[in-house]
């Protein structure tokens, strides 16, 4: 099938039998097959050989068909559902929880299960090689679970569009809304969710950049970063990661960033550099404070005729206030007792 007839597949939620009238009433069919055998023995202890021999015979057939349906009832829990099969076709869901009869040689289908239990099998071989001989038992459920799951796929390491080596993790939150689409859809949804999990986040990623540390960066013309952006980034994640993993039946509730650092090779000169930055726009800072105040002296001493000043001695004072103003260190100033000329 291709993908446009998968997205026709309809789920078909079916209603079955109450398991446990169903019990019961197999229960008195089980029974009365013992007593058609005892009737039938009492018959053939009269002589009546042909129609004791005919009820014996149907009541030993029956007593082993009989169990079969026992197979029929089937457990869904709280929050689970139940995809059957019947013969390779699609037989219905069930959705609710409860203890039904359905046909009995309908078949569950859950790719979790058997994934789980392909992995027991091959841990109990291995431990059999080892000399231990004991019997793994898969813990999963064969009913598909609707409860909201969280998705911790770990880190990996991407290229922000400025081309840095970037860690990035994050933890996704999503639940089945479709069991059936999560089940036919694809082979494994939860491996399916997980890969759909990387591409997403490597391709989200490497379209912002980690952080915008000087102006020559700002012709990306994005305000947006990995770094101070991470809430709608990640709400960007969840609207493409849903899209992708829709057609199997599952929806992703949240995506949030819980890991985000430079690569390690690049660590250090990136601290180097983002401490760099900081410097210089001190300083600027710092040269502007300066200036203000330095002009702000002289036209206030100009203004009040405190002391009349010529160009030159202008200039020695912008210089000296500059310095006391503009050192990294306590300035010690020198006191001129004469005449300044």
């Amino acid at each position: 099938m291709n993908k446009k007839e998968f997205e026709q597949f309809e789920q078909k939620e079916i209603h079955p039998k109450n398991g446990m009238l169903m019990l019961i009433v197999i229960s008195i069919c089980w029974l009365l097959t013992v007593g058609i055998i005892v009737a039938g023995s009492i018959m053939l202890s009269k002589e009546i050989y042909v129609a004791g021999g005919v009820v014996l015979g149907v009541g030993i057939l029956l007593f082993c068909i009989v169990p079969i349906f026992y197979v029929g009832l089937k457990v869904v829990g709280p929050n689970e559902a139940l995809v059957l099969t019947l013969f390779g076709n699609y037989y219905g869901t069930i959705l609710k929880q409860g203890f039904y009869f359905v046909n009995p040689f309908v078949s569950f289908s859950n790719p979790v299960y058997f994934r789980e239990q392909e992995k027991a099998k091959a841990l109990a071989k291995e431990k059999n090689k080892n000399g231990q001989l004991e019997i793994v038992r898969v813990n999963a459920k064969k009913t598909v679970s609707l409860k909201r799951v969280t998705l911790n796929n770990g880190t990996q390491k991407v290229n922000d569009v400025l081309g840095n080596p970037v860690i990035i993790g994050a933890v996704v939150i999503w639940r089945v809304v479709n069991p059936t689409k999560a089940v036919f859809n694809v082979e494994d949804y939860i491996e399916f969710l997980s890969i759909q999990t990387d591409s997403t986040i490597r391709n989200i990623a490497r379209m912002y950049p980690y952080d915008l540390i000087d102006a020559e960066e700002e012709q990306f013309e994005t305000e947006k970063t990995l770094r101070g952006s991470d809430q709608e980034i990640a709400e960007c994640m969840r609207v493409e990661l849903s899209k992708r993993v829709e057609f199997a039946g599952l929806e992703v509730e949240e995506v949030r960033i819980t890991h985000l650092s430079y690569a390690e090779e690049i660590a250090a000169a990136m601290l180097q550099r983002q401490q760099a930055t900081a410097v210089i726009a001190a300083r600027q800072k710092i040269v502007d404070g300066a200036v203000s105040m330095v002009k702000m002296a002289i036209d206030k001493l100009g203004n009040e005729e405190i002391v009349v000043l010529d160009e030159e001695r202008k200039a020695a004072m912008v210089s000296n206030l500059l310095v006391v103003l503009c050192s990294g260190k306590d300035t010690q100033p020198i006191v001129n007792s004469g005449s300044i000329y």
